[in-house]
């Protein structure tokens, strides 16, 4: 199981997190952004400071703790990133970030794995489809969109990775669900 896991996600994640920048491609896409109330949920994860080129070793290290720990059969959704800066105004090596997996509640974790929890209720969302690379220009999209509409950021981006194989997907067929805790100004 760990194989297959590692794989697939290490397909995905490496290109996910490759190129978090606007792209014109992505900023050509119709994306339907919506407000909408989500439920807090626990996940594992690995928090990392680093460029997201080092994605790849993240996710070998959540994997392996995972594995380790027992808590692959304890996953009960998809891969998520949690973002806390943006790319274009911190340096790659100041970037901090996290990768984890959705987890039934009652997990426990110990050291690299860190057990947390999504308690943001309110959300933009939206589902980005297309190639991992171009999520960035979403985001910035989303971004532009709050802020249009009297919103402000209010947390980290969070990024749902829902395809099970994205090996198997072609890339313009990709689906990230974006999500961005936000507040009325």
């Amino acid at each position: 199981m760990k194989g297959r896991i590692l794989g697939t996600v290490l397909a995905a994640a490496v290109l996910a997190l490759a190129g978090l920048g606007p792209s014109d491609g992505a900023a050509q896409r119709g994306l339907d952004i919506a407000i909408k109330d989500v439920e807090p949920f626990p996940y594992v994860a690995i928090s990392h400071t680093g460029p997201y080129s080092e994605i790849g070793l993240v996710i070998q290290e959540l994997v392996g703790a995972m594995e380790a720990q027992g808590l692959l059969v304890r996953i009960r959704g998809p891969m998520v990133g949690v973002y806390y800066d943006a790319p274009g105004e911190t340096r790659p090596e100041d970037l901090s970030w996290e990768l984890g997996f959705i987890v039934e509640a009652q997990t426990t974790s110990r050291p690299p794995l860190m057990l947390k929890s999504w308690d943001h209720r309110t959300v933009a969302a939206a589902l980005f489809v297309g190639p991992y690379d171009e999520a960035g220009a979403a985001i910035a999209k989303i971004m532009g969109w709050l802020t249009a509409r009297g919103y402000e950021p209010d947390g980290p981006v969070l990024e749902r990775y829902l395809d099970q194989e994205p090996s198997a997907v072609a890339p313009d067929k990709l689906r990230t669900e974006i999500w961005i805790p936000c507040s009325k100004r």
